[in-house]
């Protein structure tokens, strides 16, 4: 009788747990659909002229679970930045660690963040900008952006394309004013165009001292 009560009570929590179990997968699949959603609209219209109904609409779910989930539209747009930072983050860790070339590494890990900038709205730049989020820029920034930028450039050094006299530090500093400035929009139109192409060979043939050919 024991036996039949005890494979009961195994029978009875094996199927509770695969009932949790699949609602926490129902739960994480609404919270993705809920941040891709956020992110399609706020990529496009900014964080302050979307809401949480239309965000709720496009991801077919009550205003109420958005709430329940993430708090308010300010926390949700904490978890789609950083969700989105530790994608583009997940791209470059998969390019450095590739076989390519590391001058084309690094031309892609330039001006693939430059293209990435593009489909983002000023809008959606501007709520980058705001102090509340700072603390999670510069936690990204400080753990996983800078180790990773610091591995590519002794990368390079060890390759013998990056000068090896060159502080780590001020080729971070170099690599990051040049990122920044490419990401102005106004660049990008064809009259600025001519520009940007000497920016590029400016920054690459300054830091690696000579043009490389493709083997």
């Amino acid at each position: 009788m024991k036996y039949i009560v005890s494979f009961q009570k195994v029978l009875y929590y094996y199927v509770e747990v695969k009932a949790m179990d699949g609602y926490q997968r129902r739960t994480e699949k609404k919270k993705e659909n809920i941040r891709n959603a956020a992110f399609e609209l706020f990529k496009v219209y900014g964080v302050e002229k979307v809401s949480i109904t239309e965000i709720a609409k496009k991801a077919n779910v009550s205003p109420v679970t958005i709430y329940n989930y993430f708090g308010n539209k300010d926390e949700l747009f904490k978890e789609v930045l950083s969700e989105y930072m530790n994608n583009e983050l997940d791209q470059y860790m998969e390019l450095l660690h590739s076989n390519l070339p590391f001058p084309k590494k690094l031309e892609k890990m330039v001006f693939n963040k430059t293209e990435a900038a593009k489909t983002l709205s000023s809008d959606f730049l501007k709520g980058i900008t705001d102090p509340s989020l700072q603390e999670v820029i510069e936690d990204f920034a400080n753990n996983k952006a800078i180790p990773l930028m610091m591995e590519m450039i002794e990368q390079g050094k060890a390759e013998g394309y990056v000068n090896p006299d060159l502080s780590t530090n001020a080729i971070l500093i170099y690599i990051h004013t040049f990122s920044e400035m490419t990401q102005r929009p106004e660049l990008f139109s064809n009259t600025h165009m001519n520009e940007l192409l000497d920016l590029s060979n400016l920054f690459f043939y300054g830091l690696l001292g000579q043009p490389v050919k493709d083997s």
